[in-house]
């Protein structure tokens, strides 16, 4: 089993949880708390959330993260 890893971000709209609760409906765990920063070039808030999830496959950095 390998653990892997994606940094789930949107600017802070429904689409921020939307995505979230995909990413745990598929399996993934969520790993520590989110982040929320403001993003001054384009003057809105933006929502961090690191997940993680066990597959049973060898890493490769080709791998398609979203897809596992």
């Amino acid at each position: 089993m390998t653990t892997i890893y994606r940094l789930l971000t949107e600017e802070d709209t429904s689409a921020f949880c939307h995505k979230v609760s995909d990413a745990l409906a598929k399996g993934w765990v969520l790993q520590g708390s989110p982040c929320y920063a403001f993003d001054a070039a384009n003057g809105v808030m933006r929502c961090a959330q690191a997940v993680t999830k066990e597959v049973d496959a060898d890493y490769t950095p080709d791998m398609k993260l979203g897809a596992q």
